[in-house]
């Protein structure tokens, strides 16, 4: 229940204070764990501990792989491939030597744990990468990269064990084959897997409500059997199984991804607490070496550069991005995992030293976990590698009202974008100066033409009302539904929609898309209030002309609240009320109706 408990609570804070939610797990675990003696999991757990990690790692980074479409990196897939390749045989080398020569471990441990250090996982950088809001580029090669190398750097793990074995004399040249075999079972268990229950999905031979836990316990089963072959390669398998469904275009995927998105949030809470709560003040202690401070600054400062840097020569990549990439590579789950299965493999073998393993992991991963994680989001604003300083409003629907709408909002330093999948529709739009997109908002084709993750709010306003609450609720996820507005339903009966699918209803329950475009027809405006102390909101409300609309306020720190129904919005002192209203006079009727005869004509009307 602690557990559970302080990785969500760790979650929420971290959601709140806008910081990184690893560190906190982490803190958290710290101090109900070696530090104040609350619980220990691991002797808790007992027997279970190990198979619980290794299961939910599992989950995770099926989960990951689910979001490696081969469409995503289409134009950039020669930086990822050079980086998960050579980028990772650089690393392992580097830090191999690291490990050797100033950590003072021998050659072979150095070796094994070094092939574990190349990874980067996705426990850590998914969450980091959905805090920092790096444009699209830059994120989905942190996101290939941690997924990808994560089960190949615990296998290179077992490759040097191996290796170290037969130098040793210990192990014939026959395990190398095995070994290769084992791997190479892993992957066609997990594409056979991953197609089969495509197939079976597509076909129908399964029920939706079965899928999500279809899926959930064939994970776990691939897992199992491919590490039963040999230890290790089970994480080698789900994400073959993941990348294949992924690529496989089922219709359900977004389902699944939902379901196991929520799943792996609930994992990775507890399984962060759950790790640093079962570390024993020896290692805290063992922590603060020298020579183990010395490795993870290597690491830092010299392995992670060195490594992308060499790696991606002759790529297309700006020196922008190779920076922001050479900094960023929080070791996560798998790390503290692996390097325990090894640590005690290691010492089993003979080798002493190998006892220094946790510690030094435990380092690393803490290290890179707060380093990058509070420096991520700040460098990549320096590198312009930021999706926006502020985040955007999307607009659905193109209509005389939302490019009025959009217009105003562009005014005021927003970045606004208008989505409708008409290209006609847009023409006002354009001859306007709104940025637009002629696409179909759900179609996964849009997702890779045009970058949606710098807007954080959407505002629905197509005429059709069964249509909108579509769209909202397929953003849901990604969004939350408190930024995620649609325009009143004009049905003869509202309460044909329930709640739950659609919505916050904009600017009241009479404000249709229709009735706000009779408006606009009218010669309604879009004016700006300023509330001073000499002109309050109270004042605004008494002495607006009749039949004015207010749609938001923009608070004096800049933020955009909409007036929505059930929703109180209590502008201050200092904030600007934006309002849709009717002309006070015949002379800006008249230049009103002027502006609009050009903006049909194609005329580009005077600020």
């Amino acid at each position: 229940m602690l557990v559970l408990f302080l990785g969500v609570l760790s979650q929420w804070i971290a959601w709140r204070l806008q910081l990184p939610a690893i560190v906190l797990m982490s803190i958290a675990g710290l101090l109900v764990g070696p530090l104040l003696g609350i619980i220990s999991p691991s002797e808790s757990f007992g027997d279970l501990f190990s198979p619980l990690i290794s299961l939910a790692v599992a989950i995770i980074l099926f989960e990951g792989s689910l979001n490696l479409n081969f469409k995503e990196i289409k134009s950039f897939s020669k930086p990822v491939l050079r980086i998960v390749t050579f980028g990772a045989f650089i690393a392992w080398i580097a830090g191999s030597l690291a490990a050797h020569y100033l950590a003072g471990l021998s050659l072979a441990v150095s070796f094994v744990i070094g092939g574990l250090f190349i990874v980067t996982g996705p426990t850590v950088i998914l969450p980091l990468l959905r805090q920092a809001k790096l444009k699209a580029r830059p994120a989905a090669i942190l996101k290939w990269e941690g997924i990808v190398v994560d089960p190949f750097g615990a296998l290179l793990a077992l490759f040097a064990f191996q290796f170290v074995l037969f130098a040793m004399g210990e192990e014939s040249a026959a395990a190398f084959g095995l070994f290769f075999l084992a791997a190479l079972f892993a992957v066609l268990l997990g594409i056979g897997a991953g197609w089969g229950m495509g197939r079976m999905f597509e076909k129908g031979q399964i029920p939706e409500f079965l899928k999500s836990p279809m899926v959930f316990a064939f994970v776990l089963l691939v897992f199992t059997v491919s590490d039963m072959v040999m230890h290790e390669t089970g994480l080698l398998a789900v994400t073959a199984m993941g990348i294949m469904m992924a690529n496989m275009n089922i219709t359900s995927i977004n389902e699944m991804r939902h379901f196991k998105e929520n799943i792996s949030v609930l994992l990775i809470s507890s399984i962060f607490v759950m790790l640093t709560a079962s570390l024993s003040l020896d290692v805290l202690i063992e922590i603060f070496n020298v020579r183990i401070i010395a490795f993870v600054l290597a690491m830092l400062f010299v392995v992670r550069p060195l490594s992308i840097w060499l790696s991606t020569i002759g790529t297309d990549l700006t020196v922008q991005e190779k920076t922001l990439i050479s900094w960023i590579a929080p070791r996560g789950i798998v790390a503290l995992t692996v390097s325990g299965y090894f640590a005690t493999t290691l010492l089993d073998a003979g080798f002493e030293d190998a006892e220094l393993l946790t510690a030094l992991t435990f380092a690393l991963v803490f290290s890179t976990v707060v380093a990058h994680g509070f420096s991520i989001s700040w460098l990549g604003k320096k590198l312009g590698l930021a999706s926006s300083v502020e985040p955007g409003i999307l607009i659905v629907g193109s209509s005389r009202f939302a490019v009025r709408l959009g217009k105003m909002l562009q005014s005021m330093n927003k970045n606004v974008l208008i989505i409708d999948s008409a290209w006609g529709n847009l023409q006002l739009a354009r001859q306007a100066g709104v940025p637009s997109f002629a696409g179909e908002i759900l179609s996964e084709h849009t997702e890779y033409e045009i970058d949606l993750t710098p807007y954080e709010t959407m505002i629905v306003a197509t005429d059709t009302d069964s249509y909108n609450s579509l769209v909202v609720n397929n953003f849901v996820p990604e969004l939350g539904r408190t930024h995620l507005f649609q325009t009143a339903i004009h049905q003869s009966d509202p309460k044909d929609f329930h709640s739950s699918l659609s919505g916050r209803t904009l600017f009241g329950a009479e404000w249709n898309i229709h009735a706000l475009e009779a408006k606009a027809e009218e010669g309604y405006a879009m004016r700006k209030t300023q509330l001073t102390e000499q002109y309050t909101y109270a004042d605004f409300r008494e002495k607006s002309v009749d039949g004015t609309i207010p749609l938001f306020v923009e608070r004096a720190q800049g933020k955009i609240e909409f007036f929505t129904t059930g929703m109180a919005v209590e502008p201050k002192i200092g904030d600007t009320i934006v309002s849709f209203s009717p002309p006070a006079h015949q002379e800006i009727r008249i230049q009103e109706k002027l502006e609009t005869s050009r903006m049909k004509s194609g005329i580009q009307p005077k600020e």
